[in-house]
């Protein structure tokens, strides 16, 4: 074969596999809805630069109620009964903050997990004997529970202040000006339990407390005792809610008797329907907002505040029904 016809010749190829070009995957874009969440929080964050005393103040005392409005949300979704009675958890919270200040001279950020210790307790003392009623028993049993609180703090009225209640003075951070940590410390709370929750509600024991409110007999088939789903729903629904006890204690600066009554518990009940029994940050937030401000809005009102309060709760409510069906399950972190 001549040179000519050996370089026309087409150059044999390799029968192995082709090589695919390596592409690197592109980073996943964040949600919209995470975009907006951390814009909000950014928000919430840098809110004490350009607002006033008064408003920290308040929005501190919110993100308090949002906390403690989290454990009412958190009783109904995982044990589907309803609570009349939370205030008393909340204010186990708050005494305990207050009590430990007062006779061992700590701040509030080492009595915090005592006082969410104590609302546990107390959560599971009550559930004890009443895990074998529910429903309408169950919400009356709670009442009880909150109309006796007040008297009980006026019985014990050395340890408790009486009447005049108790102090929360100490800084928590010192150095600290003690308006931003009436802001930061329960915001720091909201965005810490918010965010519990979200990782709880992923676990097993989530799916076995689902379990045991659709059906107490399948569950019990699979090993998962109703007694059992009694007793942690309350106590971790007491927990939180003391903690919100705690940390309004320390935005408020005080507790007395007159701050715990059944009309607590009621206002608690109220900001979770608001919030549409949501178990995220933003949604319990909504209701936080409504507790702490409707309030202060309908001060002037007189004898209209019942009517007006009621009427606001109700455009609140049927508003929600209005809202698309996914957006809502966003607002509240999901269904489960």
């Amino acid at each position: 074969m001549s040179e000519a016809t050996m370089s026309s010749a087409p150059v044999a190829h390799s029968k192995g596999p082709a090589q695919k070009p390596v592409v690197q995957p592109a980073g996943k874009p964040l949600p919209v809805r995470l975009i907006l969440q951390l814009i909000a929080l950014l928000v919430l964050v840098a809110l004490p630069l350009v607002a006033g005393g008064y408003w920290t103040f308040t929005l501190g005392l919110c993100f308090a109620n949002a906390i403690a409005i989290l454990s009412v949300s958190f009783l109904v979704r995982y044990g589907g009964e309803v609570s009349i009675g939370h205030g008393v958890f909340v204010a186990a919270g708050a005494y305990t903050v207050a009590l430990m200040e007062k006779y061992l001279g700590v701040s509030v950020l080492a009595a915090l997990p005592f006082a969410a210790l104590a609302g546990g307790l107390l959560g599971i003392v009550f559930a004890y004997p009443s895990r074998n009623i529910s429903g309408i028993y169950l919400a009356v049993a709670t009442m009880a529970l909150a109309l006796a609180l007040p008297e009980v703090l006026l019985y014990f009225s050395k340890a408790t202040g009486g009447y005049e209640g108790l102090y929360v003075k100490h800084d928590a951070l010192p150095g600290v000006s003690r308006d931003l940590q009436r802001y930061y410390l329960p915001l720091v709370g909201l965005v810490v339990v918010a965010l519990l929750l979200r990782q709880f509600r992923r676990s097993r024991q989530a799916i076995a407390l689902l379990l045991i409110r659709t059906s107490a007999t399948a569950a019990e088939s699979f090993g998962v005792r109703r007694s059992w789903a009694r007793l942690s729903c309350m106590a971790l629904s007491a927990g939180i809610a003391a903690m919100g006890g705690a940390l309004l204690a320390f935005s408020s600066s005080t507790v007395s008797p007159n701050s715990f009554t059944l009309w607590t518990s009621i206002f608690l009940l109220v900001g979770s329907v608001v919030s549409l029994y949501s178990l995220g940050m933003f949604g319990s937030l909504i209701g936080g907002v409504f507790l702490t401000l409707m309030p202060l809005l309908l001060a002037g009102a007189g004898d209209w505040v019942p009517i007006l309060y009621g009427g606001a709760l109700l455009l609140v409510v049927l508003g929600a029904n209005l809202v698309p069906e996914s957006w809502r399950a966003r607002l509240t972190g999901g269904r489960s």
